[in-house]
């Protein structure tokens, strides 16, 4: 499962940002294709990106007076959430696989813990503050794009500043700040699984209210299972998996289904296989 789905992650990257000439040449793709959002946290700005990242386009139509609402990205947002869920941050998102790559490095591994896991309410906060709040009514910039977002910084900042000369004498505070935070999400990935995933990310936050009702759903048969709990030993968000299936903060890894011995676990869309819970809650 751990290599279907780095290759999916791999693909998606590529697929994300298509327009490879762009890195040469440090411009970056302006054609129709970014009118669309792709699913996960790519960059708009980034060379190679051949469609808009939906956290950024929420943003830039929040504050623009001339929108009052944005139906469209909204409703795409609602799309994917209502099919995937969280399986986006799991398999979909260029920057949840950069941050699996890091913590694949040899190091001393912490835990998210009971004391830790209260920090994933940090990104509803973040998603509130700075996508939705401060960029509709007290300033006019894409508050979490300029201010917070490692994904940026990696994959737009570095790219055209390492092409474009002029960009270079242009570098601020703000650079520096973003450069920090991205330091500190990378360190952090090396020793805590998808941290940024799991307390920051305003995109995960979306996902995450459609977990319990997307039609891509991880499910447990409940007669199948034995209690042994490899489930929970295996899963990176310390989540047990036999009795919290739709978890907010699970991204349908995999990991607990290839683990469990006696194949209660499995994952699929509701249309493809019986949903065992409902089964079982009748």
């Amino acid at each position: 499962m751990d290599r279907k789905r780095a290759f999916t992650q791999l693909i998606t990257t590529l697929l994300y940002n298509a327009n490879l000439k762009g890195f040469v040449e440090g411009r970056i793709y302006q054609g129709t294709s970014k009118n669309i959002c792709v699913p996960g946290l790519n960059c708009y700005s980034c060379p190679g990106a051949i469609a808009s990242c939906p956290i950024g386009s929420l943003q830039a139509v929040v504050n623009n007076p001339r929108y009052k609402f944005s139906f469209y990205v909204v409703g795409l947002l609602a799309l994917f959430g209502v099919i995937l869920g969280r399986f986006i941050c799991g398999w979909l998102c260029p920057f949840g696989w950069f941050q699996d790559l890091l913590n694949k490095l040899p190091s001393r591994k912490l835990e998210w813990t009971k004391r830790l896991r209260n920090l994933r309410f940090l990104k509803y906060i973040i998603l509130a503050l700075f996508v939705l709040i401060l960029p509709t009514f007290f300033v006019s910039s894409p508050t979490f794009c300029q201010y917070i977002c490692p994904a940026g910084t990696l994959g737009a900042s570095f790219p055209l500043l390492a092409t474009n000369a002029p960009l270079r004498a242009l570098i601020g505070l703000n650079f520096y700040w973003k450069l920090f935070l991205l330091i500190i999400i990378t360190v952090l990935s090396i020793v805590i699984y998808r941290p940024f995933c799991y307390g920051v990310c305003p995109l995960g936050a979306i996902y995450s209210v459609f977990n319990k009702i997307s039609f891509y759903q991880l499910r447990v048969n409940k007669e199948k299972c034995i209690s042994c709990q490899k489930c929970l030993k295996v899963c990176k968000f310390n989540i047990y998996a036999a009795y919290d299936c739709q978890s907010l903060e699970c991204i349908r890894c995999g990991s607990c289904v290839s683990s469990c011995p006696t194949e209660a676990l499995s994952m699929g869309f509701r249309n493809k296989a019986k949903d065992e819970n409902k089964k079982l809650t009748k």
